[in-house]
């Protein structure tokens, strides 16, 4: 199966449980493959036979950016509902990350698989 990237799309929005995060709008990094066939596309060189990369990321982000979820676990798998809604994927991997959780690591976060 082939794979389409979307790395490190940044956004910033309201997650977290604590008060704090409530408030403030927190950054995110999410990156996603997105498990796919590109034969037809690689063939037709038509972008209506794509997975149109650049509408999902805008959907993606705005979505993280106005969700409001207490979990990072929560927004990615909404994530990954995005994506397998997507013509022609057969899977997604999404990561959300938040580089600014916590003082004393780089970052936290989760990583899924949806079928």
């Amino acid at each position: 199966m082939d794979k389409i990237l979307i790395k490190n799309l940044y956004a910033h929005g309201i997650i977290g449980v604590y008060d704090d995060e409530r408030i403030t709008p927190q950054a995110m990094l999410i990156n996603i493959t997105l498990y796919t066939d590109t034969h037809k596309a690689a063939q037709s060189d038509d972008l209506d036979d794509c997975i149109n990369y650049d509408a999902l990321s805008q959907k993606v982000r705005q979505h993280a950016e106005t969700a409001r979820r207490l979990t990072v676990e929560a927004l990615a798998e909404d994530i990954a509902q995005l994506c397998l809604k997507e013509k022609g994927v057969k899977k997604a991997k999404v990561r959300v990350e938040k580089p600014e959780a916590l003082n004393y690591v780089d970052l936290v976060g989760v990583e899924i698989t949806r079928p």
